[in-house]
């Protein structure tokens, strides 16, 4: 190590000592200088002009917390005193980056002190670490746009802009470009953690996936354990495995030149039980025999909305990857069809990749009361499946607002990683399922609620109303979370909740929490025990 190199650590690791940061030595975990906080930290209180958009959902109107004050943090050291005082004074914690959660993790009146990470929004290449580094609060889309940019890479994340880095990865992490690349996670070579000891002491701690790590299994933990479970994330680093030398450009996959996105309808008009079971079976049959690693169709990327037939249509939109991206899309179309119809409208358009990543899937945020549901399909519904959904799509409810289930495509370069290798343990499946119910006001909770409960009950009837790991279905995704899965009202399986999101895992998982959150500072409804 040169003079200059030696002294700039001596004087980083003298200003982390100051602040309870750990800094460690040696290739694997030497730390660059704190890079300075863009702001903060402000302490905002009840009262404050700035608490009522602090603590207003940015997704779900559900929920809407009261916290004692909320810490608005722009820094690893920032993060590192909130935590300490709030362990000091005896309060519970929540952490948000970009508020997309479906559940009252957050937002929970028993959280008396949320961590705000949108001050925390730094993308940068690492050369320390030769790795490229997200802080938490960065948005997908500005991770996109500065790692395209700078230096025309990417990470196979979500389709929706909006979402924080923060709590995306640790779920997991998937998106358009998944089939083709992987998981978020697959590419994560380290993870910065605000924990806290036995003692009650907080600290940072930088844990990467080199094999002598000490650390290993905190980052381990981190590659699909579910946020809000280990400590507070404030910052991520991105190296592809097998990644070689210290160009930033060959460091993480390069996103295909522009893709084809799409959109097409398919009316509910005429389509009785029949032509509506054509449809969904060529679909889940089709990602059957095209979800292998390596597929010629691993660029293809669809969601299939089904909506009840009020909404008067059913929609599937996406993107194609490649050269061949319009034969591609057109092979598909033409299997869907069999047997069936074409879609009654579709449209299409060739558009830079980094305009498509931004532009998403054109949501509104914000505006609806909502609750979901998740599965995994490791082949297409069965018959009794498929009989369901058309009989809750065409049920008469007076006013039920939306309702839908959406089957997005998964499965190919995600299949090819061991499912121990990382947290995220679905290895196997074709598609990712999510249901969901969306509705504007207080007095339609119920209604929702229990259509979609419901709803889910009886998809999984054969296996106590929740989607056991089997030959059809395998588990449930944390990201999409759901606090159904641990009442015995309607779970009735035998299975817990925890096997249904982290199957073998969960044992590994137990350990890491015991080792890095031993005093249980950092719990939500379905974090681990």
């Amino acid at each position: 190590m040169s003079t200059p190199t030696r002294r700039n650590l001596l004087r980083t690791t003298a200003i982390a000592a100051a602040a309870g940061v750990t800094v460690h030595s040696g290739a694997a975990g030497a730390a660059p200088a704190e890079q300075p906080a863009p702001f903060g930290p402000a302490v905002v209180p009840p009262g404050d002009p700035r608490y009522p958009d602090l603590v207003r959902r940015r997704y779900n109107l559900r929920f809407l917390g009261n916290p004692e004050r909320v810490h608005v943090l722009g820094s690893t050291a920032q993060v590192v005193r909130a935590v300490q005082d709030a362990v000091r004074a005896g309060k519970r914690i929540a952490v948000r980056s970009g508020g997309h959660c479906f559940e009252d993790f957050v937002d929970s009146p028993r959280v008396r002190v949320v961590l705000d990470l949108s001050g925390m929004t730094g993308v940068y290449y690492d050369p320390h670490r030769r790795a490229f580094a997200v802080e938490a609060g960065a948005t997908l889309g500005e991770v996109y746009r500065r790692l395209f940019l700078g230096w025309g890479v990417t990470i196979p994340g979500g389709y929706c802009p909006e979402v924080g880095a923060g709590g995306h990865v640790q779920g997991g992490g998937y998106g358009p470009l998944c089939r083709l690349l992987g998981l978020v996670v697959d590419h994560l070579y380290a993870v910065e953690v605000v924990v806290v000891s036995r003692d009650g002491t907080a600290r940072s701690v930088v844990a990467t996936r080199e094999p002598d790590d000490p650390h290993r299994d905190l980052w381990w933990a981190h590659t699909g354990g579910g946020g809000g479970n280990f400590g507070v994330v404030t910052r991520y680093w991105f190296r592809s495995p097998g990644a070689r030398g210290s160009d930033p450009e060959r460091l993480l996959p390069r996103p295909p030149a522009s893709v084809l996105t799409f959109s097409m309808e398919w009316s509910w008009d005429g389509l009785g039980p029949e032509a509506f079971a054509r449809l969904v079976r060529n679909h889940g049959r089709w990602f059957e025999r095209h979800s292998a690693p390596g597929s010629p169709y691993a660029g293809l990327y669809s969601e299939l909305l089904l909506f009840r037939r009020p909404f008067g249509r059913h929609m599937m939109l996406g993107q194609v990857a490649g050269e061949n991206a319009e034969r591609l899309l057109d092979e598909h179309v033409s299997a869907l069809a069999d047997g069936f119809a074409p879609p009654s409208a579709r449209s299409q358009e060739r558009m830079p990749w980094l305009a498509a990543a931004l532009r998403g899937p054109g949501e509104d945020p914000g505006r609806w009361r909502l609750k979901c549901k998740a599965a995994y399909l490791r082949r297409a519904f069965t018959d009794r499946q498929v009989d369901v959904v058309y009989q809750h799509l065409t049920s008469d409810v007076p006013g039920l607002f939306s309702g839908t289930v959406s089957l997005n495509s998964y499965g190919g370069q995600v299949n090819a990683t061991a499912p121990d290798a990382t947290a995220a343990a679905q290895r196997d499946s074709i598609l990712k399922l999510f249901y969901l119910a969306a509705w504007p006001d207080a007095a339609g909770d119920a209604l929702h609620v229990g259509w979609l409960r419901e709803f889910y009950r009886d998809m999984y009837a054969d296996t106590g109303g929740v989607p056991v790991p089997g030959a059809t279905n395998d588990g449930s995704f944390i990201n999409y979370p759901d606090a159904d899965l641990a009442d015995p009202a309607w779970n009735t399986s035998g299975v817990t909740w925890q096997t249904l999101y982290y199957k073998d895992n969960y044992a590994r998982l137990r350990a890491v929490k015991a080792r890095w959150d031993p005093r249980g500072v950092f719990r939500h409804a379905l974090s681990i025990r």
